[in-house]
């Protein structure tokens, strides 16, 4: 007796399957690699610059996200699959999100741009718009100033619109 199994007209058509079905995997894997390499340098760069640590975190994890977005529909149009659909409908999703989230993606931009700069410093007392105080703390969505007992979360896309007076330390009172 013959063990073989014989596939006659769908041997082709089973191997087609299982070599596109390897190639996206392969593909996607790559993306994977390339993902985990690109947040890796930038993690690395972090650690070199502990002021803007968390922010390159973030920058880091997020070019690692999109990196293996693209990997996934780049494998599922290997696949076959008609990712035009795909393409479209995160288009739409993000412009609907952007739209209804746009003042507080402004201030997260703008949070960003920020820590970027570094225009100014945790402990500098400055002077934003109508509030004064020393800075305490600066993230994606305000910059939180301290003036004795009173604390003003200035909205960051505000700081970025507004002149920025960096007062002298002899100035607190």
């Amino acid at each position: 007796m013959n063990p073989s199994v014989d596939l006659g007209a769908y041997g082709p058509k089973i191997l087609g399957m299982t070599t596109t079905f390897l190639g996206a995997l392969a593909l996607f894997a790559a993306f994977y690699v390339a993902a985990n390499i690109a947040r890796s340098v930038i993690n690395h760069l972090a650690e070199r610059d502990r002021e803007r640590r968390d922010v390159l975190g973030l920058v880091g994890n997020g070019v690692r996200v999109a990196i293996l977005g693209f990997g996934a529909i780049s494998a599922l149009g290997t696949l076959g699959v008609d990712v035009s659909a795909i393409i479209a409908g995160l288009g739409l999703t993000g412009f609907a999100l952007g739209f209804a989230l746009k003042d507080m993606l402004s201030s997260a931009v703008a949070g960003l741009m920020i820590l970027l700069a570094r225009p100014f410093r945790n402990g500098q007392r400055v002077q934003i718009a109508a509030f004064e105080g020393e800075v305490i703390a600066i993230d994606l969505r305000y910059t939180t100033l301290a003036d004795g007992d009173k604390r003003y979360l200035v909205p960051n896309a505000t700081v970025l619109a507004s002149p920025v007076t960096i007062l002298p330390a002899t100035s607190a009172g």
